[in-house]
């Protein structure tokens, strides 16, 4: 029942107006005087509610005394409301003003609902270029809108970090000072277009928080970080056993000449090793 409120509310109707709605829809037809009883609300704002939702069509008032409403059915009413909505659109984002140009700037998002939400709107926007870099779960949660942008002929690139295959860890940076970082989350990152871009962690407990812009600065840093991990990527598939020979167990360690010590004075421990591939989602992201 709360849900259904929730969504009627969205679609632009009152709390009042939603129960009412649902109200009729269980009873089939009521007076004025039995919704109000039943709802355990004022008589005149039930009544001002019935005026208004009758006025719009989504309710019927029938002959008698007293007056008995009743509510259209389902497929009635969605169709009403999907084609009030679609012009609605239609018309603001004709009529809409544009204005000026707009400074690119940096936008933090909380919530997976709303780091999801957010992707899969910019997703369904794309038109020429999708570059991915993302962990197997969150591909899998996308993986309706990717399908989608390929079969509209949008370009995808992917990077998959799933830390089960045996390349070279990247280094490992530890904090300079203060509380360690939360652990347990997963990095990924999308660029759109090459002029959108998101960059956030999803962590175990459901949680999300992210960074979204149009900053070309952030966009031309997670292109060169896609372009680096994919070269390296490259290059250990097609020279891993003459890297091995000529390296040996120092190949593994080259990172480590970048990595910060901590206060202490000691090396940090190496992250899981990272693998990451130019995939198609219907290869990884079940």
């Amino acid at each position: 029942m709360e849900q259904l409120l929730l969504h009627l509310r969205n679609l632009g109707f009152t709390e009042m107006e939603s129960k009412i709605m649902v109200e009729l829809a269980t009873k089939g037809q009521a007076s004025g005087y039995e919704v109000a009883k039943q709802l355990g609300v004022s008589r005149s704002n039930v009544y001002a509610a019935l005026q208004r939702l009758t006025q719009q069509g989504y309710v019927r008032c029938g002959e008698g005394e007293p007056a008995r409403y009743s509510v259209l059915n389902p497929e009635e009413l969605a169709t009403m409301i999907s084609g009030r909505v679609q012009a609605s659109l239609a018309y603001m984002e004709s009529e809409m003003p544009r204005g000026g140009p707009v400074s690119p700037s940096f936008y933090n998002v909380e919530g997976d609902r709303n780091v999801l939400g957010a992707l899969v709107r910019q997703l369904n926007l794309a038109r020429q270029e999708i570059v991915v870099d993302v962990w197997r779960e969150e591909a899998s949660l996308l993986r309706n809108e990717l399908e989608q942008a390929e079969m509209r002929g949008v370009r995808l690139l992917w990077a998959f970090d799933g830390g089960n295959a045996a390349t070279a860890p990247y280094p490992a940076w530890p904090p300079l000072g203060g509380e360690l970082p939360r652990s347990g989350g997963r990095k990924f990152s999308f660029v759109i277009d090459r002029c959108w871009c998101m960059l956030g962690m999803r962590y175990e407990d459901g949680t999300a928080q992210a960074v979204v812009t149009e900053h070309p600065v952030l966009v031309e840093l997670l292109l060169n970080h896609f372009t680096q991990e994919m070269v390296l990527f490259e290059l250990e598939e097609d020279m891993g056993t003459e890297l091995t020979k000529r390296y040996g167990e120092r190949y593994s360690r080259i990172y480590s000449k970048y990595v910060l010590h901590d206060q202490n004075g000691e090396e940090s421990e190496e992250p899981d090793e990272q693998a990451a591939g130019q995939l198609r989602p219907e290869d990884d992201a079940d």
